[in-house]
């Protein structure tokens, strides 16, 4: 149930990265450094998006689990992305995160942080 909730997330995420005008680069692009869940394009900036779900708030917001540890594996991941896109390495970049916290079906449990941390 945790996956597919996950999964879900991702996907409603993807949605509203879409309606907003971005483009799908990547979805869960995987590497030795970690994992990107998104990878988009708004305009000509290249967005790495980290999608952060919780079923309750219990213990804190969801976009807090973006810590410092996880910030520096996204950045891992997405400097190994630009490595292997040449074509995108000198465009501008920055780091999303979308937070749920509910029913991932729901829109109303986003939260969309755009430049929620840099490198």
């Amino acid at each position: 149930m945790r996956q597919i909730s996950g999964d879900q997330a991702e996907r409603h995420a993807e949605h509203l990265l879409l309606a907003a005008g971005m483009r799908l680069l990547a979805r869960n692009y995987r590497c030795k450094q970690g994992e990107l869940d998104l990878v988009m394009r708004d305009a000509d900036t290249v967005v790495f998006v980290e999608v952060r779900y919780r079923r309750r708030d219990l213990w804190g917001d969801a976009a807090e689990t973006v810590d410092w540890r996880k910030q520096k594996r996204v950045i891992a991941a997405a400097h190994h992305y630009l490595l292997t896109h040449p074509h995108l390495a000198n465009q501008p970049c920055r780091f999303d995160v979308i937070a749920a916290i509910g029913d991932p079906a729901d829109p109303a449990s986003y939260r969309w942080l755009r430049e929620a941390f840099t490198c």
